[in-house]
């Protein structure tokens, strides 16, 4: 039994208190939030969870093996580093740390500790990422030609990051996941309209090899909570909408090319194919589920995450390019190999 300490009971706390406590192998000891009214609706749900307002008292509990950090991202980096020092296991929510240096100074103390440390980027645990990842691999696409992806609402609004770092981490690792490769450039322009300095909307373009683009629009002030990527190849197209109950990912007999005509001329045609659209059957389980589990899997068994610092070190990179390049109005800016 992995004994789980929740620090942040706030937004995405309480799913993490619940999905723990459900799996066979762990349960949450004690959770921590510098707010009493939401400590107290984890008092009043979980009565056998202790709560306190400082979470260094979790540090300090030895019967607690593993800390799951569910804060605001500016926090996450010192609050990592003190719960690998204090030798616990980590989990952290989105994004891992702001700063490259920060995710190295992280991963140098996960492996002198001989601790597991893991970011959470859930979509990567999704049934239906996995499944366009095996539709991908296996040339059901034909070539790729671009990605995008939408993830917008109205809200939550951050203070501390903008709405790039709040909610592309999903869609940057996603792609590079999918794709199997990282950008060799990045290019984000956006605008702050209700904080300064802090973009509520960001256009990301990312560029692969092989001409491959992905585009990335990230917004806290949109009319509609959208979550949808769409893989665009020669053969087939994938559409991934997690907002829909039903019908989460569609594959669609849809394509173009272009054709040598039979004309003595040797004019070139324009072809466009229009054929089915059908929805393959995809398990159900929760993705956050299948991330506390393999967490727990990671912790019991001394193996390395999925999603590992590695991981969030292949993300932070862009994310820091692509904060360079608002600031440079849009200019492209390279990642380094």
């Amino acid at each position: 039994m992995v004994n789980v300490g929740v620090v942040g009971c706030g937004y995405w706390g309480p799913n993490y208190i619940r999905l723990f406590n459900e799996l066979l192998s762990s349960r949450v000891t004690a959770a921590c939030d510098i707010d009493p009214k939401q400590r107290e609706l984890i008092k009043r749900i979980y009565p056998f969870v202790r709560t306190c307002e400082n979470w260094l008292d979790i540090l300090e509990d030895r019967e607690i093996d593993a800390v799951c950090i569910a804060t605001p991202a500016s926090s996450h980096y010192q609050m990592a580093k003190e719960s690998l020092l204090h030798e616990k296991h980590v989990l952290v929510e989105k994004p891992l740390a702001l700063r490259v240096s920060e995710v190295e100074d992280l991963a140098r103390v996960a492996e002198e500790k001989k601790k597991v440390l893991m970011v959470g980027h859930v979509y990567l645990y999704h049934p239906v990422a996995r499944k366009m990842k095996e539709y991908m691999d296996g040339g059901l696409l034909g070539q790729v030609y671009y990605l995008y992806s939408t993830r917008t609402g109205l809200g939550p609004i951050r203070n501390d990051v903008n709405a790039m770092w709040d909610l592309a981490p999903h869609d940057i690792s996603m792609c590079i996941h999918l794709l199997g490769q990282m950008p060799t450039k990045v290019s984000a322009k956006g605008a702050s309209y209700l904080q300064e300095d802090v973009e509520d909307v960001v256009f990301l373009t990312l560029e692969f090899l092989g001409g491959v683009m992905a585009y990335i629009h990230a917004s806290w002030l949109d009319p509609y909570k959208v979550r949808r990527m769409t893989v665009v190849g020669s053969k087939k197209m994938l559409v991934f909408d997690d907002t829909d109950p039903l019908e989460k990912l569609r594959v669609l007999d849809r394509g173009a090319s272009v054709s040598e005509s039979p004309s003595s001329y040797g004019d070139f045609l324009l072809q466009v194919r229009t054929g089915d659209v059908y929805m393959p059957r995809v398990e159900s389980t929760e993705p956050l589920k299948i991330q506390c589990s393999h967490f727990l899997e990671c912790v019991e068994k001394s193996r390395t995450p999925l999603t590992d610092a590695k991981e969030a070190h292949r993300v932070t990179r862009i994310l820091e390019a692509a904060s360079k390049s608002l600031e440079f109005k849009g200019s492209p800016v390279n990642i380094g190999s």
